[in-house]
């Protein structure tokens, strides 16, 4: 558990983009970009999901969302990278390419020398698969917490599907899209204040749904005591991944708060966007309401389960 609330640090300046071409299930199916059947997809709630095209990279999808947190930004202090597949982490090589150096195209630098950056510290997380937003969260606030640099770090998530694989998970259920997204983490007064993450890793390959039910409303209830919230007395948003939605139906449930949003965002339009799920439903329910709390649960490959609770700034004139 990591708390935030002596330390002023606020997540903002949201981005994201999708893959150019939208599939539905239909089509996923008849390119034999599916393991499971079109029936049992369409019976979780997903409907289409967004892939790179032809004349599409990694590279490319993730440089708008950059290029703009850059410009937000004006002089970052570091950027922290994070994926979900391997193949995204290390990009493309010569297979016949013997130096190491050459074959490690880490997709950091890769990225940063695509947009002229140097000079600029740079981190990557790769284990924490779709709860990246937590993982980012925690690295950044590491960053910020012992110093007085006022200059925000860059948080940036990318993952396309490798071409010919699949884009569900038979056994989960799951459909994801190609996606990437970047945010500020800083002192800037706006967007959301981080006041703490609750984060739980296990190297079990399955978890039990009703596990996951049951620790993710322990997690919340932990992290709101610890921070001496009364989330019976807020207006509070819980914001889930597009994955499993029976499962937190009953978080939202058992967590019993008088005044709660349940929050699962775009699912049959847009698939799984990974932790990217997170940046946009947290762009499209901020409000400008002062002392609104926002609940995020992620959970992912490794596997992990986390959550962080955040304040609402209402709007002073800076974007979100």
């Amino acid at each position: 558990m990591l708390l935030y609330q002596d330390t002023a640090i606020f997540v903002y300046g949201f981005n994201h983009k999708l893959g150019s071409v939208q599939r539905d299930l239909n089509q996923l199916q008849a390119e034999k970009l599916l393991v499971g059947t079109v029936e049992a997809l369409s019976a979780v709630g997903y409907r289409h999901n967004f892939g790179v095209g032809r004349n599409e990279s990694l590279l490319s999808l993730a440089t708008g969302p950059l290029s703009r947190a850059l410009q937000r930004a004006r002089e970052p202090r570091a950027l922290v990278f994070q994926h979900c597949y391997a193949e995204s982490a290390v990009l493309d090589c010569d297979v016949k390419e013997t130096d190491i150096a050459s074959r490690n195209r880490y997709f950091p630098a890769e990225i940063m020398r695509e947009l002229q950056l140097d000079h600029l510290p740079y981190f990557c997380s790769f284990a924490s698969g779709c709860t990246g937003f937590m993982s980012l969260l925690g690295a950044a606030g590491g960053l910020l917490s012992p110093s007085s640099d006022e200059r925000p770090v860059i948080c940036v998530m990318a993952d396309c599907m490798p071409p010919g694989d699949p884009y569900d998970m038979l056994q989960e259920r799951i459909l994801v899209s190609d996606q990437s997204s970047a945010f500020l983490v800083g002192r800037e007064q706006c967007g959301y204040r981080l006041l703490g993450i609750n984060y739980y890793s296990t190297t079990r390959t399955k978890v039990a749904l009703v596990e996951i039910v049951k620790r993710a409303v322990q997690m919340i209830q932990d992290l709101a005591m610890s921070l001496g919230l009364d989330l019976n007395r807020s207006d509070v948003a819980v914001h889930y991944p597009n994955i499993f939605p029976d499962t937190w139906k009953m978080v939202t449930r058992y967590l019993r708060i008088a005044h709660v949003e349940h929050v699962i965002d775009g699912m049959p339009g847009r698939a799984h966007c990974m932790a990217t799920d997170a940046v946009i439903s947290l762009t499209k329910l901020h409000r400008g309401q002062e002392g609104r709390l926002h609940v995020v649960v992620n959970y992912g490959i490794g596997l992990h389960l986390g959550v962080c609770i955040l304040k609402e700034k209402a709007h002073d004139g800076a974007s979100l």
